[in-house]
C-alpha cells in the first residue's frame, strides 16, 4: 500500500475512533502503533514502545506541565479569585453591560493564574451567574460571557494548551508565553467592547450598575495584589530570564501554596482536592502526549505531511487563501471533537505546511491556541457551555450557546486583525 495512502487511512480510522467514544489518547496510540507496524516492522513498532516511550515519559520539559496545573488547582480550590471579581466590578460595573464585562474582566484575571478554560468558566460562573440573575441580565447574554470568558484561560499565559503547542512544535515555551501576553489583552478589551455594543443597541439585555467612587476602585485593587504580584513574578521572571519554564511552574506552585496560606484559604480538603485534580489533568495531557508522540512517528515515516507541504505550496493560489483554510479546520475540528485533542493530532499535518509558506512558527502557534480556544464554546462540544449550563441547570444548552454566538464575529475580528498585524503577536519575543 503506498504510504500516503496508509497515512489517510490511518486518520480515517483515528476519527472513527474518536467518534465511537474511545479516549482520543487511546485512539492515536493504537493507530499509530498499529501504522508503525505495517509500514516498518513490528520490531520499528516495540522498539517505539521500549524507546521511545520511555524518552518521552523522562523528558524534563513535560515536568512543567504539572507545575503551572498546580498552581492554577490551588488557585481555583481556595477561592481567593473572588477578589479578582469585586475589583473588576467596581471599575466597569456602571457601564451597561458592566456586569458581564466584568465577569470576562475578572476571567482574564483568574486566566493569568489557572491555564484552564474549563477552571476558569466554572469559577466564574459560581460568583458571577447570582449577580448577573439579581441584575436581570439577558439569560443568553449573561450565560455565554461566562462560557466565551473562560476561553481566555488557555490564550492568557501560563496556558497548559501553550505548553502542549511549544511541544509539539520543538519551540520555546518563553517565547508563547510572552507572544500571548498582548493579544490576550487585546482579545479581553474586545470581548468586553462587544458586550457594551450589545447592551447599547438592546438596553434591556445589561443594565448599568451602581458607580464606586475612585477611593473605592483603588482600594479594590488591594485584594488583587497578591495575584497580580504572582502572575508578574512567574511571567515576569521567565521574561527576564532569571528561570527556565519548568522552574518558573515550581516558583508559582510554590508562591501559590503561600498565598493561600498567608489567605487562610487553604483547608486540607482542598489541598487533598487541589492535588487530585493536578494528577487528573497532568495525567490526561501527558497521555495525550504520548498518544500524539506515537501516531506523530506514524505520519513522520509515511511523510504525509511533508506531501501536504509539498501539494499545497504548488498550489496557484496566495498563501493567506490557504492559511485562512487551514484555520477553518481548525474551527470544525474543534466544534466536533474535543478541541485539545483535535490541536495535537492536527500539528503534525499542517504544522509543515505552514511553515512552508513562510510564516512565523511563534505567531502560527499563538493563531491557533485562540482559533482552538472557540472548540469550548462551539456546539455540539463546547464543554465550557456545558459547564455554565450544569451551574444554571433551568438554562437550556441552547441559550447558552446562543449566547456564545455573539462574541463568534469578535473572535473572527480578532483572528483577522492578527493576520493582517502579526508583531501584535511578536513584538515582545
Amino acid at each position: 500500500m503506498d504510504a500516503n495512502v496508509l497515512a489517510l487511512v490511518g486518520v480515517g480510522v483515528l476519527f472513527v475512533l474518536v467518534f465511537l467514544r474511545m479516549p482520543i489518547s487511546f485512539a492515536m496510540f493504537v493507530v499509530g502503533f498499529a501504522g508503525v507496524w505495517i509500514f516498518s516492522s513490528s520490531s520499528a513498532a516495540l522498539n517505539l514502545l521500549s524507546a521511545d516511550l520511555w524518552n518521552q515519559f523522562s523528558s524534563y520539559s513535560l515536568s512543567v506541565i504539572p507545575l503551572y496545573i498546580l498552581m492554577g488547582e490551588i488557585i481555583f480550590r481556595t477561592g481567593v479569585t473572588k477578589n479578582l471579581f469585586d475589583a473588576a466590578y467596581k471599575w466597569i460595573g456602571h457601564l451597561r453591560g458592566g456586569m458581564a464585562g466584568t465577569t470576562i474582566l475578572a476571567s482574564a484575571g483568574f486566566a493569568s493564574i489557572s491555564g484552564s478554560n474549563s477552571a476558569t468558566a466554572a469559577t466564574m460562573g459560581t460568583m458571577s451567574l447570582p449577580e448577573l440573575k439579581k441584575y436581570k441580565y439577558n439569560e443568553a447574554l449573561s450565560t455565554g460571557s461566562i462560557a466565551t470568558g473562560g476561553t481566555l484561560g488557555i490564550i492568557i499565559p501560563p496556558s497548559t494548551v501553550l505548553i502542549i503547542i511549544a511541544l509539539q512544535m520543538e519551540l520555546s515555551i518563553r517565547d508563547l508565553f510572552i507572544a500571548s501576553i498582548i493579544p490576550g489583552v487585546f482579545l479581553t478589551a474586545l470581548l468586553i467592547a462587544t458586550i457594551i455594543y450589545l447592551c447599547q443597541i438592546h438596553p434591556d439585555y445589561g443594565p448599568s450598575g451602581e458607580r464606586s467612587t475612585m477611593a473605592e476602585r483603588l482600594r479594590s485593587l488591594k485584594g488583587i495584589i497578591p495575584i497580580a504580584l504572582l502572575f508578574m513574578f512567574v511571567i515576569g521572571g521567565l521574561y527576564l530570564g532569571w528561570f527556565t519554564p519548568t522552574e518558573s511552574g515550581a516558583f508559582g506552585a510554590f508562591g501559590a501554596f503561600l498565598l493561600s496560606f498567608a489567605m487562610r484559604k487553604l483547608t486540607w480538603e482542598r489541598f487533598k482536592q487541589a492535588m487530585v485534580g493536578t494528577l487528573k489533568t497532568s495525567g490526561m495531557v501527558l497521555m495525550l502526549m504520548v498518544g500524539a508522540m506515537v501516531f506523530g512517528r506514524f505520519l513522520t515515516i509515511t511523510r504525509l505531511p511533508f506531501a501536504v507541504a509539498e501539494w499545497v505550496s504548488a498550489l496557484a493560489v496566495p498563501s493567506i487563501i490557504i492559511l485562512i483554510a487551514v484555520l477553518a479546520i481548525y474551527v470544525i475540528g474543534g466544534a466536533i471533537m474535543d478541541a485539545l485533542g483535535f490541536l495535537i493530532v492536527s500539528i503534525p499535518i499542517f504544522y509543515p505546511t505552514v511553515l512552508a509558506l513562510g510564516y512565523d512558527p511563534v505567531w502560527f502557534a499563538v493563531i491557533i491556541c485562540v482559533v482552538t480556544s472557540l472548540g469550548a464554546i462551539t456546539p455540539p462540544v463546547g464543554i465550557n457551555a456545558y459547564i455554565v449550563q450544569g451551574l444554571t441547570p433551568s438554562t437550556p444548552i441552547t441559550t447558552v450557546f446562543k449566547g456564545t454566538t455573539y462574541f463568534f464575529v469578535t473572535y473572527v475580528v480578532f483572528v483577522g486583525i492578527l493576520i493582517l498585524f502579526p508583531s501584535i503577536v511578536l513584538v515582545l519575543v
